[in-house]
């Protein structure tokens, strides 16, 4: 019965949506066609963003500095009440969403999806945002090119998130 709900969702999105506007006597075609227009110069606006970031991320990976950092961050983590061996997601989290879940699938596959340390990286990966990306689409499609204090404010709130969850881990498991 679920899968029927699903598979009939988007379809019957689009037939609702067109009988609105048809009983509203609006061309649909042309609402479509402009909407889709929209989404391009939006898509357009942010790619460059986007291929900097990723190019960004993979320079990271593949120069060694992301192993560097993750080094550097653990008598951090240990102060904060982190787990050590977390650090990498900390590291990655804020930049890339993708590498950010292929870290946590690592840590769960390591030390299991119910020992501290896979339920401490479930948690902050549901707790913490892709920092740098989010700030690049939404800025970027909003043409804002200062991101002022957007980005310290995120990523302290990004430390809070990561905090929080070892502390919420260690409270209730």
């Amino acid at each position: 019965m679920g899968q029927i709900i699903l598979d009939l969702l988007v379809p019957g999105l689009l037939l609702g949506i067109s009988c609105w506007a048809m009983a509203g006597k609006r061309d649909v075609y042309t609402l479509m066609i402009t909407g889709a227009a929209e989404g391009l110069d939006t898509a357009v606006r942010i790619l460059p963003a986007l291929v900097v970031l990723l190019t960004a991320v993979g320079m990271l990976r593949a120069s060694g500095a992301m192993e560097l950092l993750t080094r550097l961050m653990t008598p951090l983590c240990r102060v904060l009440g982190i787990p050590p061996e977390t650090a990498p997601l900390v590291v990655i989290r804020p930049i890339s969403g993708s590498a950010a879940l292929a870290v946590g699938s690592e840590l769960m596959a390591t030390y299991g999806p119910d020992s501290p340390i896979g339920r401490t990286a479930a948690v902050m990966l549901g707790s913490t945002e892709t920092t740098f990306y989010t700030i690049s689409v939404y800025f970027g499609a909003a043409g804002i090119r200062r991101t002022r204090y957007a980005i310290p404010a995120a990523l302290a709130a990004d430390l809070t998130g990561f905090v929080m969850a070892a502390l919420t881990v260690r409270l209730f498991w």
